[in-house]
Parts: C-alpha cells; structure tokens; sequence
C-alpha cells in the first residue's frame, strides 16, 4: 500500500479534475482568443472556472486572475504592490518563515533600495498582529505574509492584522500567500481583509501549472504591472495563451473542493489529533511542532536525522518530507526563524494530509515512525 502524506507539496489530481482536463486537450481544445465556434466555446470555460475559483473564496470574477502557479502570484503580487506604491515608499514588512517566492523576491527588490523588515514568528509559524504593528511606518508600503504557514500549519491572522492597518490609517498593501490555506481553512476574501491573495492549483487536487491572483476590486484601486507582455489575455495584464485544459481542471477541482470542505477539515482534524496521540504516546523524546491547520502536522525526533526517518518510511511506502518541497536540502528556514535548535530542526518531519486521506494511512504512518525510532541508530551529541 503506497501511503502519501506529503500533500502540502502537491496533491493528486482529482477524478473530475482530471477528466475536465483530459476534455479540453482532446475535445474542446480551441483557443480563448479565436473567434470561431471553437474559440468561443474555450473563452466561456475560461470564464466559468473564473466563476468557479472567485465562488470559492467569495470574490468577483473579475477580480481573479490566472497564472502558472502560486509562485508567480507571489511575485506578481509584490513586485506589482512595490511599482505601484513607489512614490510613496520603499519600506515592506513579511516574516522570516515565509515561502521562498515571496523571500526571493524580496531580495530582489532590496537589491533595488527597498528595506525590508522580516518579522520572527511564533512557536508555530504564526505571526503576531502585535510585531505588524510596531514595525509600521509611514513610508510602509506592503505587508506580506502568508495565511497558513507551508511546513508548520501555523495560522496567521490576516483579519486582524487588515483590521489594524486601517486603525493605524495606514496606506500599505495588504497581500496574503493563502495557497496553503486554500480550501482547508475557510476564509472569504472580503472577510479576510487582504488586497491581494495568492492560490495554487497543485495544493487542492488540480494540475500543477496554474494558480490565480486575487486582486481587490479587479485592480481598480491597484494597478497591476504586467509580468508578462504580449497579447492581451486576462484582461491585457498576463500575456500568453491561458492554459485552459488546467485552468478548467483547477476550476472543477475549486467547486468540488468546496463543496466538501466543512467534511473534509473535520476529518482531516480527526486524522491529525489521532496521529499526535498516537505518536507522543508511543514515540519516546516526539516532539509536536505543528500549528493549528487542519492539514500539517510537524513533528521532530531530536536523537534522529530526519533524512534518514523519511528514507525509512518511504521503504515502507510512506511518503512524508522534512520541509517545504521548493528548499532542496539545508534546514528549514522556517524552523529555523521560530528558533528552534539544530537538533529539534534535523530530526524533524512535515506531514500533511488531503481530503482524501484514510485512517489506516496514519495507522501505517504512526507505526512506521515508531519501527523508525526502534531501528536507526540515533545521532551522536
């Protein structure tokens, strides 16, 4: 039995998702941008996965906009947010636990003069509306930190944090990498409070590929500046040919998501808790790192390298990962900025569930890390 508890890294594609796809590459394969029956007939599905995606977080179709991924979106978001505010400063605020798309971009933009605050999470991953606060200045022109941190499940609280921007009076942009949190912790867009939200299709059951850009009142009140130049696809702010075929996938994946979602987090809250209880019951020194997300569990063997945890449980079938799949190798930076120390950082293991995700997968799971710390040798101090 092949057991994949590595779904913060990506997550199987869904069955309608994947037929919706297999559609549009083999029957209606026409290009949005035709004018003939073919082209007109791609252009509407291009259009109801909008209305799909923007249903699922509760925003206008006309404020969601296609792009290859969550990590373009991050950098859309930020480098869009700096040009547009640049007369008005150069000083941005994120944390040291974000997404490496949103840290690399970043330095891009301090190697051109910007100054960059990067906030230290909390024990979970989390950051405090508190430190935002106190770092705001008046030269502040974008806060940018993600909603459900990718490799501890720590939940930041971007309502409040948009809540505390407008009693500060301050002008700065607010923009949120909620791909982690993307149907598996509820939130609306207008409830959440962020200018700008960056999604992910590959983290909810659609192809790896696409992602969509949230932008507050269709960019009415934000201009974006186009990534890429061209054509004039997604209302002339993102050049290429739209790639339909996942873009719809995505679309079917959103509505089938949601529709599921209150069962889904309940089980997946079930599944997690049970996993905890078993392995801090049975696993001598396991310590739990993880915050409150559904979907994350991060938990550490301090005497043990985790590299060699999750080769021994991928012999057994098991797929986990020590951290984020975009950082090869290293510590975790995440684990790293919340301060934990070096052997709590290399013993540690990131796993994660979907809505898919049976009982007897954590049962496999837990009796695996508990074989683990029975049959490797422990690290000498």
């Amino acid at each position: 039995m092949r057991v994949y508890l590595d779904n913060a890294a990506t997550t199987k594609v869904c069955t309608e998702a994947a037929e919706a796809a297999l559609n549009i590459m083999t029957e209606n394969y026409g290009n949005p941008s035709s004018t003939h029956k073919l082209g007109r007939e791609a252009k509407k599905l291009l259009e109801v996965s909008r209305e799909q995606i923007a249903g699922a977080i509760g925003a206008a179709p006309n404020e969601i906009f296609f792009t290859s991924g969550g990590t373009e979106a991050d950098n859309w978001a930020i480098f869009s947010a700096a040009e547009y505010t640049k007369r008005r400063g150069k000083h941005i605020i994120s944390s040291s636990a974000e997404h490496s798309a949103v840290l690399k971009s970043l330095e891009f933009l301090k190697k051109r003069g910007y100054e960059i605050t990067l906030l230290k999470p909390q024990a979970d991953g989390s950051v405090s509306v508190e430190d935002v606060v106190s770092n705001l200045r008046e030269d502040t022109v974008l806060v940018s930190l993600m909603l459900v941190n990718s490799e501890t499940g720590g939940i930041t609280d971007i309502p409040a944090i948009s809540k505390a921007l407008k009693e500060k009076k301050s002008s700065a942009i607010l923009h949120t990498d909620a791909v982690q949190g993307f149907l598996k912790y509820p939130f609306c867009v207008k409830t959440l409070g962020a200018d700008l939200v960056s999604l992910s299709g590959h983290k909810i059951h659609a192809p790896k590929g696409v992602g969509a850009l949230f932008v507050k009142d269709g960019g009415r009140s934000l201009k974006l500046s186009p990534l890429l130049v061209g054509g004039l696809q997604e209302g002339t702010l993102r050049a290429g040919t739209e790639a339909l075929p996942s873009i719809v996938a995505f679309g079917i994946a959103a509505e089938a998501g949601l529709s599921s979602m209150d069962e889904s987090i309940e089980k997946m809250s079930i599944l997690k808790a049970y996993a905890i209880e078993r392995l801090t019951s049975e696993v001598q020194g396991l310590l739990v790192l993880s915050g409150n997300a559904p979907h994350i569990l991060n938990v550490s063997l301090p005497d043990y390298k985790g590299e060699t945890i999750v080769n021994f449980l991928d012999g057994r079938g098991i797929c986990v990962s020590r951290s984020s799949a975009c950082k090869k190798g290293g510590r975790s930076h995440v684990l790293e900025a919340v301060g934990h120390p070096p052997a709590v950082i290399d013993g540690a293991l990131r796993i994660s569930l979907s809505r898919f995700t049976e009982k007897d997968e954590i049962e496999a799971l837990c009796d695996g890390i508990l074989a683990a710390s029975q049959s490797l040798f422990k690290v000498l101090s």
